[in-house]
């Protein structure tokens, strides 16, 4: 059974920063296309950010685009999410799990709570 395992989030203040990581257990994320997604309270969740097998192709969401990168790091079996200029319309829990679909049980997530 995979398991996905994110951390990182945090309270931060509106232009800050936060690296989200994701692990992936028995099974290599490099392989795979990820994304990362969020869910901000009474709101569908929604995909910000994926990356294809190896790192070779990545996409964003119109809203995070220029301010998110999504990367791979095979050797470590993890994906990030670097998320800077935060803005409170960030605030949500943010979830890791293959992309666009099929995905495998959700993880708990981390929260990030952008605010002043």
């Amino acid at each position: 059974q995979v398991q996905l395992v994110e951390s990182g989030g945090g309270l931060v203040q509106p232009g800050g920063s936060l690296r989200l990581s994701c692990t992936a257990s028995t099974i290599s994320s490099s392989v795979l296309t990820m994304g990362w997604y969020r869910q901000a309270p009474g709101k569908q969740r929604e995909m910000v950010a994926s990356i294809t097998s190896f790192g070779i192709n990545t996409k964003y969401a119109d809203s995070v685009k220029g301010r998110f990168t999504i990367s791979k790091d095979n050797a470590k079996n993890t994906v990030y999410l670097q998320m800077n200029s935060l803005k409170p319309e960030d605030t949500a829990v943010y979830y890791c799990n293959r992309a666009p679909g099929n995905w495998y049980d959700w993880g708990q997530g981390t929260q990030v709570t952008v605010s002043s």
